[in-house]
């Protein structure tokens, strides 16, 4: 009898702590209007886009007479031959700079957070925070010093200069990216590895590297992205041998008219690079974010 009355009272509370559940109905109504609201948000985020695509395989003479969400009556490729003869060279440029400041500035991050987070010393956080700090600086506020530097080093107008400026600018970005995820790894491997003879290079290529080639791979996708759309560097240190594709497709707007169509192909030509690094490495980028989530957990 007495479970009886026990269980009729479990029964009670558990009657009075249910959340009342929400007719189907309403919450049928409900999903409705977020995919309207998620529809609409995707128009206006993709129209400008769309724009730009369907200009892009207009005539110039079509481009001045339609709107550019129109789609063109006569599809043509003109303007995506146009741009690759101002683009071409440019595009081999920017390709180089990519891929050699990201592959340095990567390095070098990577060796300064790797002494930072496993072998400390006695102003270790000072330096770091320099270098938080650094981050924050504006390009702006050292250009004159900088083209000065590159002038003294005879890299004006030089492709290594582009280079050499990436990897130095872009190494306090990657090492405090980098930084946590180095200190993630255990010590006692470390210490293991010290106990077996390894130096500090051999622990380095052996034991951390190994174990955070996703956030390497993270940093330098980031980097790539970057520099690859950068413009300042290239505009006050780069001439006309080391132009890069960011500079020739801002000089395809001329000076007394503009062929939009042209324009528009080559923006479409300088984001494929970055689209197509984003399609191959997505997955390690969201390893790279997911696993930064748990370790900020």
């Amino acid at each position: 009898m007495q479970n009886h009355v026990g269980i009729e009272r479990s029964r009670e509370a558990q009657k009075q702590q249910t959340i009342k559940i929400r007719p189907k109905w309403h919450m049928t109504v409900l999903h409705i209007v977020y995919y309207l609201i998620m529809v609409v948000f995707l128009v206006f985020y993709m129209l400008p886009f769309w724009g730009t695509v369907m200009t892009s395989f207009k005539t110039n003479s079509e481009v001045m007479t339609s709107t550019p969400i129109t789609p063109p009556t006569e599809w043509t490729l003109e303007g995506y031959s146009d741009a690759m003869e101002e683009l071409g060279v440019p595009l081999m440029t920017s390709l180089v700079v990519t891929i050699f400041g990201a592959a340095g500035s990567v390095f070098l991050g990577s060796i300064c957070a790797y002494s930072l987070s496993k072998w400390k010393f006695k102003l270790n956080n000072v330096f770091f925070v320099a270098l938080v700090a650094a981050t924050y600086l504006p390009f702006q506020a050292i250009l004159i010093p900088l083209l000065q530097t590159i002038n003294t080093l005879d890299l004006y107008d030089n492709v290594w200069g582009l280079v050499l400026v990436h990897s130095v600018f872009g190494m306090p970005m990657c090492t405090v990216m980098m930084r946590g995820y180095y200190a993630d790894v255990p010590d006692a491997l470390v210490k293991q590895a010290m106990i077996d003879g390894n130096g500090m290079w051999a622990i380095y290529r052996k034991i951390v590297l190994p174990n955070t080639m996703i956030a390497t791979i993270t940093t330098f996708v980031f980097q790539c992205t970057s520099i690859w759309n950068e413009m300042l560097f290239a505009l006050v240190l780069g001439g006309y041998d080391s132009k890069p594709a960011t500079i020739a497709l801002n000089e395809l707007a001329g000076t007394m008219a503009a062929e939009f169509n042209v324009q528009m192909a080559g923006s479409l030509i300088l984001a494929l690079p970055v689209l197509i690094l984003y399609i191959f490495m997505g997955k390690y980028l969201i390893s790279g974010q997911m696993s930064g989530a748990v370790t900020a957990s």
